[in-house]
């Protein structure tokens, strides 16, 4: 009896020494494996953007981090927190490294000056990059690009094919909208009936506008019927609806 307890606590002996080693051992080998990080990859089809622009933001996120102790997740939403960064993916690459896969903002309009819109109406800080001169130049009150974006692309449809550009298009605090077309003339929209409004200004110009489009200042179509015309040179004028 007392040979079987002794061989008993003999065991239990051995088993609380192997978790000992194992424990020591795994310490151990965590302590090899998390080493300090080394280098970050920055990977992605970036137009806009450089990656040494995306290192120089992340780097400091990265900073004082180890390898396996680094919380991915965390560094993912740092990177998502980024300037024209849509999307991020982050993992770690044996032995040291990190590898930030990045999906780019993709600019469809310039906004309110020192911002521009992805394809969503989301407004996005430029930072200093560069952009295509082409994108229209949209302004509104916080949080309303999403819909000046969407009034935008009708517009758009309705006056390309008549050989029309929106070059800015503008919605004021109180929701009266206000369009600049070919670099040259404005139109004003008010804060209702837009649609009708459109209509008007394009059987105008169909009908006698076009031929006078380089002596047009303004068009104003915040009338019941017809439009208000102000030319270059000349007091304001009025065509009415026939």
């Amino acid at each position: 009896m007392a040979e079987s307890g002794l061989r008993a606590r003999g065991s239990i002996l051995g088993l609380v020494l192997l978790l000992v080693l194992l424990g020591a051992g795994g310490r151990t080998l965590w302590l090899w494996l998390d080493r300090p990080i080394q280098r970050v990859s920055i990977r992605g089809d970036l137009e806009h953007v450089s990656a040494d622009y995306l290192r120089e933001k992340l780097t400091p996120v990265v900073r004082g981090q180890t390898w396996l102790s680094v919380d991915l997740g965390e560094l993912r939403r740092h990177a998502r927190a980024t300037e024209w960064i849509a999307e991020a993916r982050v993992s770690r690459q044996w032995p040291n490294s990190l590898t930030f896969e990045l999906y780019e903002q993709q600019p469809v309009a310039r906004w309110n000056d020192s911002y521009l819109l992805n394809p969503e109406g989301v407004a996005f800080h430029r930072d200093n990059v560069p952009v295509s001169e082409d994108l229209p130049d949209l302004a509104g009150p916080e949080g309303s690009g999403s819909e000046v974006l969407a009034l935008y692309d009708r517009l758009q449809s309705r006056l390309v094919p008549l050989g029309l550009q929106v070059s800015q298009l503008r919605m004021e605090d109180r929701g009266a909208w206000r369009v600049q077309i070919n670099d040259a003339f404005w139109i004003m929209l008010g804060r209702n009936h837009r649609q009708e409004r459109v209509a008007r200004f394009i059987a105008a110009w169909q009908r006698e506008l076009s031929g006078e489009a380089s002596r047009i200042r303004y068009i104003d179509l915040r009338y019941p019927n017809g439009v208000a015309i102000a030319w270059h040179g000349e007091s304001d004028g009025k065509i009415d609806e026939p």
